[in-house]
């Protein structure tokens, strides 16, 4: 082989080479690893909301995405995103139980719980679905039954209206009543929560409301328990029941 030909080989190999796409990194590596630290230790909301935000809520979307995928875990009567949403916010009401301490990765545990709370989810189902068959028998001639039907004419609201409304409501009940230090830090968090709903629950892309992503940010803004919160919420239940009767 001549000089000339051995050059233009090792030209070609070298375009090759050149040509080659970098390996893509982990989705869920190192840096995401340390975030969930930073995550932890945080002190404050805003530093929480901001870590996750910006390093953890695709990580974390893509990691849910995968698990229900590959292990088939769908759910009867909802659509990809609701299982992944409702998973996705399963999941950071678990995330403060995480001990880095124990030199476990963070990937790992999220992973596990993802499976576990879906597959836990799917039993669930089905052992509704079994409950339902003799009560569906019975009502199917109940629905077709005039005497046992009524028509509601409207039944949705404006969710920004009354949103607005129960604001008034609550700032209302801060100024004038008497109130617990508890349920003072928990009616200036609702207050917060209502009017920063799209930016607090910016994963929710379908606007439906979570519970579970509502709760963990109740609890991280007022450092209030569970239970205190829904002692305490009693009181703007009420408040919140009462408008809407009103509306209807």
């Amino acid at each position: 082989m001549s000089d000339e030909n051995i050059n233009l080989n090792t030209d070609i190999e070298l375009k090759k080479k050149k040509g080659r796409k970098p390996k893509q990194d982990n989705y869920f590596d190192v840096r995401e690893e340390e975030a969930v630290i930073e995550f932890l230790t945080a002190t404050t909301f805003e530093d929480r909301n901001r870590i996750y935000n910006n390093f953890l809520r695709k990580p974390l979307d893509k990691m849910i995405s995968s698990i229900i995928r590959r292990y088939k875990l769908y759910r009867k009567d909802m659509n990809f995103d609701e299982i992944h949403i409702d998973t996705h916010s399963f999941l950071m009401t678990k995330l403060e139980k995480f001990k880095p301490s124990k030199e476990k990765k963070a990937y790992s545990y999220f992973g596990t719980i993802c499976k576990n709370y879906l597959m836990g989810q799917i039993i669930k189902d089905q052992k509704n679905t079994n409950r339902k068959i003799s009560y569906e028998d019975i009502s199917s001639d109940l629905e077709n039954n005039e005497n046992y039907s009524y028509l509601i004419e409207n039944d949705s609201f404006d969710y920004k209206m009354v949103i607005k409304k129960l604001l008034s409501e609550i700032n209302g009940v801060l100024e004038n009543d008497k109130l617990t230090d508890n349920d003072k830090k928990l009616g200036i968090a609702l207050c917060e929560v209502f009017e920063n709903y799209e930016n607090i629950f910016i994963s929710n892309e379908n606007n439906k409301f979570n519970r579970n992503l509502f709760l963990l940010s109740i609890r991280e803004m007022t450092n209030l328990s569970t239970k205190e919160i829904r002692v305490s919420l009693k009181k703007y239940k009420c408040i919140y029941d009462k408008l809407i009767n009103q509306m209807v």
